[in-house]
Parts: C-alpha cells; structure tokens; sequence
C-alpha cells in the first residue's frame, strides 16, 4: 500500500521517517519529496508497504502524530488517473515555464504606489 505523509518538518530525512513506519512492519521504499531546484524538503512524503494491514494500522497510528513539534497527517495514497496533471488544472492550464498567464502587463498588486490625488 502507498501511504501519504504530510505536514512532515523540513528537516526530517528520509531514514528518520522509514524507521517510524518499521515499527509496523516492513516498508519497501520511502521517499521525501524536495524541491528540484533547492532540494529542500517540500514537507510531505511517501512510503510504500507491502502488508496492507500493516500499512492500515501504521496509518491508524500515526495519523495525527506529533514529529519534531509538527502534527502530520498519514494516509493512503490516492492513485493518479491516466492522463490527470499534477497541477491540479484541467485543460485549459495557462502559463508554463513560470512565466505568467495570459496578462503580461504590469502585474503585482497596488504597483506604482497610491494614485489617489490630495487636493
């Protein structure tokens, strides 16, 4: 079973985050997702656990769970459909490359300062 945890504290490693998850029985693979460009934890992860009772019973356990101050959040992975885009957007997805949308103007909120007139 594939197990979401989130909320996870940025400085918790991957060994770290396994070792709570043996205690309930074996775990095939966990991995900490991190930024691309800083590799800096993005605070959740996920691991993977063959015994489904098991992988049930860890959720059950540490859902809620206290690690490093931060309560995570524990639980089974939903699977991606076909074809679904991690952004969340359907179809009409807009941007790309980080460079905005379709408004190429100006952009930002109150830019240029008060333009109210004092008379």
């Amino acid at each position: 079973m594939n197990i979401f945890i989130g909320s996870l504290p940025f400085r918790v490693k991957e060994e770290e985050l396994k070792g709570f998850f043996e205690e309930y029985g074996e775990v095939a693979s966990c991995r900490i997702i991190t930024d691309k460009f800083s590799g800096r934890s993005k605070g959740y992860g996920f691991i993977e656990m063959p015994d489904d009772d098991q992988a049930l019973k860890a959720i059950e356990e540490l859902n809620g769970s206290e690690v490093d101050g931060r309560t995570i959040v524990v639980n089974k992975a939903e699977e991606r459909k076909e074809g679904e885009r991690r952004s969340g957007g359907g179809g009409n997805f807009r941007g790309g490359n980080n460079r905005g949308g379709g408004n190429r103007g100006g952009g930002g909120y109150n830019r240029g300062g008060d333009r109210r007139r004092e008379e």
